[in-house]
């Protein structure tokens, strides 16, 4: 979320980053509710300090033996006026809290205006897309022939949209995630990490998962909700501490399970581990000065593309256009690895600045 003192600053330059995201002018509002919210608790205070002394002028008129009623009835004005100012303070601050909340992050420059994937760019491919005398399995029909990947039984006990992974398939699951963790630690500077799963709303806020993605996300009946992604309890690390210049970079990763209902996907891949409830994912977060962080960008996604290519995957790497985006991005590349399969490049990670809309 924006600091509302930096769109009163340069409310022009945040409507046309919206603008670019297929948003309309929101700064004009956006400033009005501030200046309101000012002004209310401007008045608040005026009235707290006129009651202070009014009650102090109280005790001291009754110490001289002098009639106070005046003083005590405008002490029941105040404390009238007080209540009404105290629930305008709070409705306005929720009203501007909540749109502030739901507004996007403004794009990058460098980033391509576009209203959906067909206008992201391509950055560069690597590795030659392979050519078989046969026709490839999809990754799901595969794993049930081998035995290996169980969609019924997972079914059985939680429904759909998970799997149970066995034998050498379930090995390989771990091998990759020590691979991946061992490569970003000891080649790339990443602190490995353990993280908790279930973290408090204000962590989802301060990534920007709440209030926006609510409906995506498992609550459990405590006031706690499940990580959608390991960046949630990675950046709330740092939470409400000021950073030493000279510690900066911070770079973490952690191996965590993910959980997301999904519920925006009725229909899209119901077959297989593309869009599960419950998956496992190496994460990498960095925490950076604000003038690094676009060459800190461009240092994640080579951690990342490292990882394809010694696996030997063909991969393209896009960027992402405004209307592809995600909501809390500035800009952000996706690496796109070809699935035989399905004879289609896929998303299999995406690298994002997202500036200071989490800081």
């Amino acid at each position: 979320m924006f600091d509302i003192k930096a769109i009163r600053e340069n409310p022009e330059i945040f409507d046309l980053g919206w603008k670019r995201r297929g948003i309309a002018p929101q700064s004009a509002e956006l400033i009005a509710l501030d200046t309101l919210l000012r002004e209310k608790k401007t008045e608040l205070q005026d009235c707290q300090s006129r009651r202070n002394v009014v009650s102090k002028a109280i005790g001291q008129a009754r110490a001289r033996g002098e009639d106070a009623d005046d003083l005590i009835a405008e002490v029941a004005t105040l404390k009238g006026r007080m209540a009404v100012l105290e629930e305008d303070v709070r409705t306005i601050s929720e009203t501007l809290t909540d749109k502030m909340c739901r507004l996007d992050n403004i794009p990058a420059d460098d980033v391509p205006d576009g209203a959906g994937e067909e206008d992201n760019g391509l950055v560069r491919e690597w590795g030659a897309i392979p050519e078989f005398d046969f026709t490839p399995k999809q990754h799901f029909d595969l794993g049930e022939d081998l035995g290996q990947m169980d969609f019924e039984g997972a079914a059985r006990m939680s429904g759909a949209r998970f799997v149970i992974l066995r034998g050498d398939l379930a090995k390989l699951e771990r091998a990759l995630s020590a691979f991946m963790l061992d490569i970003h630690t000891t080649e790339f500077g990443y602190q490995e990490t353990s993280v908790p799963l279930l973290v408090r709303d204000h962590a989802l806020y301060g990534t920007s998962q709440l209030p926006k993605f609510k409906e995506d996300l498992f609550e459990a009946t405590t006031g706690h909700y499940m990580i959608p992604t390991g960046e949630v309890p990675l950046t709330n690390i740092v939470r409400e501490q000021i950073l030493e210049e000279e510690r900066l970079p911070l770079r973490f990763t952690t191996l965590s399970q993910c959980f997301r209902s999904e519920a925006g996907s009725a229909g899209r891949d119901t077959r297989g581990m593309i869009r599960l409830h419950q998956f496992s994912k190496v994460e990498l977060v960095s925490i950076t000065r604000p003038e690094q962080s676009a060459d800190e960008l461009e240092r994640m996604t080579g951690a990342a593309e490292q990882i394809l290519q010694r696996l030997g995957l063909p991969y393209r790497t896009m960027i992402l256009c405004t209307g592809d985006m995600g909501f809390a991005a500035q800009k952000t590349y996706d690496l796109e690895v070809w699935l035989p399969g399905q004879g289609a490049y896929r998303e299999i990670s995406s690298c994002s600045n997202t500036g200071d809309f989490q800081a």
